[in-house]
């Protein structure tokens, strides 16, 4: 028989070791955890990844920098960040979308609080909307109500089932909670190549008027941005309640990239490969891009979307 003495001793050791291994701190260094209330986003650290990574982009950096801020200065926000992000393949809506993920939970695309969805992939049949619509619902609240601070990307929102997208509307609207959940500390973010044809032109017009790029605000673009998504089909918002009810926080636009933004994403991409920055080989994958309008060749119509792909080709 054992002494009271070491029986209690080993209760105690075995307490001290439960509670040790069960604590936030401990637990949450090998499996991801929930974001607490009191975490705040780097909002510094963020602008560093966006001032060295984004290329040509000074408006979609500034816009959602204010927005993050802002946010997650919030103790208390009336309703859950918004942000609809525009702009041609290659501008770099996905790569900021995926930063910002990182930011707000460590392993971003590979977080299970971060979701990612394909209408291609998720939504594929026209004739399953209502069913489409039933199912983004529930998985909206049980994500949200795991962890608050969810972030939902919705990818090629111009795929998107016309109405689809108004199915999350109760949850982007001011409401205190839905059926008991709150969402105000979730973030949603749709990706559109629509509007692209308005962004470039408007970029275009303001080059031909003698300006500098940079000199562009956001009010140069945003009304004529939201007006030309809500009206156009094959938005993913035509006729959107997201727009009509003033749900979407920020219509965000992507410039089209001007050749020496082309030269930056290659070279970015070779030191990303561990190689050393060759000109002429930058030069090189420039001169394999294509550029519009015709006569100026003034921006990439594909942006940096096949750089990895041209880069490959002078591969030693």
């Amino acid at each position: 028989a054992q002494e009271p003495l070491s029986v209690g001793l080993a209760i105690g050791v075995a307490w001290a070791l439960t509670s040790y291994l069960s604590h936030p701190s401990f637990y949450c260094s090998y499996v991801e955890c929930c974001p607490s209330a009191e975490r705040r986003l780097n909002a510094t650290a963020l602008k560093v990844q966006l001032d060295s990574k984004l290329f040509g982009q000074h408006l979609a950096r500034d816009v959602v920098l204010k927005a993050v801020q802002g946010y997650s200065t919030n103790r208390s926000p009336k309703k859950p960040l918004a942000l609809s992000l525009h702009g041609w393949a290659g501008t770099g809506k996905n790569f900021l979308s995926q930063i910002l993920a990182e930011h707000v939970h460590g392993a971003g695309l590979r977080s299970k609080f971060v979701h990612l969805f394909l209408p291609t992939l998720h939504f594929p049949h026209h004739d399953k909307v209502k069913l489409y619509k039933d199912q983004l619902q529930t998985w909206i609240r049980g994500n949200v109500s795991a962890c608050p601070h969810s972030v939902f990307i919705f990818d090629e929102m111009d795929k998107m089932h016309p109405g689809l997208i108004d199915a999350i509307k109760p949850f982007l609207d001011y409401y205190e909670q839905v059926d008991g959940v709150s969402y105000r500390k979730a973030i949603f973010i749709f990706l559109s190549n629509a509007g692209g044809d308005l962004i470039n032109q408007a970029a275009l017009d303001f080059w031909l008027s003698g300006k500098q790029r940079e000199e562009m605000q956001l009010k140069d673009l945003e009304p004529m941005l939201s007006v030309g998504v809500f009206n156009n089909k094959n938005s993913g918002l035509w006729h959107s309640s997201l727009i009509d009810r003033n749900l979407i926080d920020y219509f965000v636009p992507f410039l089209p990239l001007e050749q020496k933004h082309v030269r930056m994403c290659v070279r970015a991409e070779m030191e990303a490969r561990g190689y050393l920055v060759d000109e002429q080989i930058v030069q090189a994958v420039v001169e394999e891009m294509t550029f519009f309008p015709r006569e100026q060749k003034l921006y990439s119509d594909k942006g940096c979307k096949t750089v990895q792909a041209k880069l490959d080709i002078h591969e030693d």
